[in-house]
């Protein structure tokens, strides 16, 4: 949405979006206000969710008129998230990460706990603070504590110190003098909150950290590019400071329930921020390998509270490394060494006796949880994890060349040939990618896009392989981009997950495959059409590959990502072929 836009009377600046859609936070925040409390659920109101130990929801905001609910309208840019109603209005912004503010006149506030029932295990216990007079909420499910400070105007306290079922939390009226409090969410304790700013500095300040970024990761946004300010925000808002088992910043797949780092999308968004601020960049990148196994595995997810190791992710590192460059003061050696480490994972623990080949143990391995590829069988070797860690392989020998390490930089050529040889010999067909069974030795084709996905080797691949992989790709191409499965096979679903809908990942990693194979014009036509399904259908986990509905969660980052990354590939483009027709004309 354009700058300076009225809603409802509420005059906005900057990209407004939808709170049923993309949840209100702030770079480094661990919480968000969101009518989304859990996977797939929608509440009513707006509550403040946190994401520590979970997805919590822990305060209702009930604006009110007249005692009554108000049935307000919600108005969200990056810096304010604003309810009126009849010429009252509630502001919100945040003043640090774990600090906002509120002010509101005209319009009463209900400020609840979202659980109505303390038990000795779960919920909330509130009380009045006799250091400072505040009033905090202690919550089980998230272990922190949640403190309101009246800064201006009445409030009435509701529950104070009562247990089992009861309403609690703070009343501010509708009427009268204006109000204004401070939320915070901390630990254990800390010094009574003090207003040393403005709320109208509050607000230009968020204002300021958010253009900020977007200038950093989106400088070459204009017309041509009207979702990369709200791209920017979706990244921007879903990066958490360090807590817990997050040891860098890092950005969540969002602040909905995706609220995990997994261990292949942290490389798509790897990839958007490093043009502009490659030390959160590559913080995405070191964060997962801070939790390599003894073995050399990455882990499925991380996150506040939890690190999964139950399944792995694809080795999709050495292609995102490739697209980084060198790590950043002088960690060349550490990042070759877990690079190397992980590959051998797969080379050590993932081939069976005499085997070239690795394997997958299960579709979650591939990241394609439910692709059609796996219906026959589940412990499989697969075209695209042998052409992964070709591309993975190729990249170790290039930083070992950097790291004047000749004999290493040879062996992993050499096995980078080994590894493409047997993908060409064992499991191309002649038209085909088949996979094959580890247990059986059965091999089969399926009408899922994962069996195309070796089109990331682009030029390595022989003429004939690249245009049957290309061919295709354009028949799974829909007007919206690279259905997942062929629409035309019975196993396709519209919200099939991984058997239907347009996917980030699977989208990026063709057009780049496509384009350094050669195939400009289809590389070109995907970049576009996912594009535009961004910029019509926002940043969801997934879409329909038939209408370009978004599903699932609706702020995902890799979406926000993939977009940044492809559109800003193509403005150089853009910009390139400017240049190149201003010297012709001048020559």
């Amino acid at each position: 949405m354009a700058a300076g836009v009225r809603i409802r009377d509420v005059l906005v600046t900057g990209p407004a979006f939808s709170l049923g859609e993309i949840p209100f936070s702030h770079h480094g925040s661990w919480f968000c206000f969101s009518p989304v409390v859990a996977l797939h659920t929608y509440a009513d109101d707006v509550h403040l969710v946190s994401h520590q130990t979970g997805m919590h929801p822990v305060l209702r905001f009930v604006p009110t008129r007249g005692g009554a609910p108000a049935g307000a309208a919600l108005t969200a840019v990056p810096h304010r998230l604003t309810w009126s109603c009849d010429g009252g209005r509630i502001d919100l912004a945040y003043e640090t990460p774990d600090t906002v503010r509120l002010r509101g006149h005209g319009l009463g506030l209900r400020l609840l706990a979202a659980d109505p029932v303390l038990t000795p295990f779960s919920g909330p216990y509130f009380y009045l603070d006799p250091v400072d007079g505040s009033s905090v909420l202690t919550v089980y499910q998230t272990g922190r504590r949640y403190r309101i400070t009246l800064l201006s105007g009445h409030a009435d306290r509701l529950g104070g110190e009562l247990l089992g079922a009861a309403e609690r939390g703070v009343v501010l009226p509708d009427e009268g003098e204006p109000w204004e409090i401070a939320i915070e969410e901390y630990e254990t304790a800390r010094a009574p909150y003090r207003a040393e700013t403005s709320f109208e500095q509050v607000v230009k300040a968020a204002r300021a950290e958010f253009d900020a970024f977007a200038e950093a990761v989106a400088p070459w946004r204009g017309p041509r590019t009207p979702a990369a300010e709200l791209a920017a925000y979706v990244l921007w808002s879903a990066t958490v400071r360090p807590a817990g088992f997050v040891t860098r910043p890092a950005v969540l797949m969002s602040k909905h329930w995706m609220d995990k780092v997994w261990s292949w999308d942290h490389c798509f968004n790897a990839l958007a921020l490093a043009p502009g601020l490659p030390g959160l960049a590559w913080d995405q990148i070191r964060l997962v390998f801070d939790h390599q196994d003894a073995a050399g595995a990455l882990p499925d997810s991380v996150t506040h509270s939890e690190v999964l190791h139950n399944f792995v992710k694809p080795p999709v590192h050495g292609w995102a490394l490739r697209r980084l460059g060198p790590a950043p003061g002088g960690e060349q050696a550490r990042t070759y060494r877990a690079l190397e480490r992980w590959t051998e994972f797969w080379l050590t623990h993932r081939r069976a006796p005499g085997r070239e080949l690795p394997h997958y143990q299960h579709g979650n391995d591939s990241g394609w949880d439910n692709a059609t590829t796996f219906d026959p069988e589940r412990v499989v070797e697969t075209a695209d994890l042998a052409a992964l860690l070709v591309l993975q392989m190729r990249q170790l020998a290039r930083m070992a060349g950097g790291l004047a390490d000749p004999d290493a930089a040879a062996r992993w050529t050499a096995a980078a040939d080994r590894m493409r040889d047997a993908l060409l010999s064992e499991l191309w067909t002649g038209d085909r990618f088949v996979a094959r069974g580890v247990h059986s030795g059965k091999t089969w084709s399926s009408s899922s896009l994962l069996d195309l996905m070796p089109i990331v080797l682009g030029a390595e691949l022989p003429g004939q392989v690249r245009e049957r992989l290309a061919a295709g790709i354009e028949r799974h191409l829909t007007a919206y981009g690279p259905a997942t499965e062929l629409p035309t096979s019975e196993h396709y679903r519209d919200d099939g997950y991984w058997r239907g809908p347009i996917w980030a990942p699977s989208t990026v990693l063709i057009e780049d495959g496509l384009r350094r194979a050669g195939h400009i014009r289809l590389a070109d036509e995907v970049s576009a059409r996912f594009r535009r399904l961004c910029e019509t259908s926002g940043f969801a986990e997934n879409f329909d590959a038939r209408t370009g509905a978004g599903l699932r969660d609706r702020a995902y980052t890799w979406t926000a990502a993939a977009y940044l990354v492809l559109a800003a590939a193509h403005e150089n483009r853009q910009a390139g072929e400017h240049e190149s027709r201003r010297a012709g004309e001048g020559a």
